[in-house]
């Protein structure tokens, strides 16, 4: 699998329009392609200059999915934020091929997992 993640610089002035318009609008269109199996909004802690992070990610069901995702999908959505909102909300995106994913009950051994 591959987690997706989008990191997003947000004007502070437009933080929860752009919480909800993740929420109501782009999250659910980018899940809608079928490409990904889950989601997590998650508000990044730390130093921000003049904005507040967000981290986007996305499980993305295989490899093949996410290429998918990226050639067919990625260009118009990435676009329609763009358009949206430009400079108020930057985005870097990176991409985590999964090595390993876990439950607190299955244990962890060092060099087995």
């Amino acid at each position: 699998m591959v987690l997706y993640n989008v990191t997003v610089s947000v004007n502070q002035e437009c933080a929860n329009d752009w919480v909800k318009y993740m929420m109501e609008d782009h999250i659910p269109e980018v899940l809608a392609t079928g490409h990904f199996r889950d989601f997590r909004l998650c508000h990044v802690q730390g130093e921000a200059e003049g904005g507040i992070t967000f981290a986007v990610q996305y499980m993305a069901r295989d490899v093949e999915a996410f290429e998918a995702y990226q050639r067919d999908c990625a260009p118009a959505l990435q676009a329609d934020h763009q358009a949206k909102w430009g400079s108020k909300a930057v985005a870097f995106r990176t991409v985590l091929p999964l090595i390993a994913e876990g439950h607190p009950t299955a244990g962890f051994e060092p060099g087995k997992n």
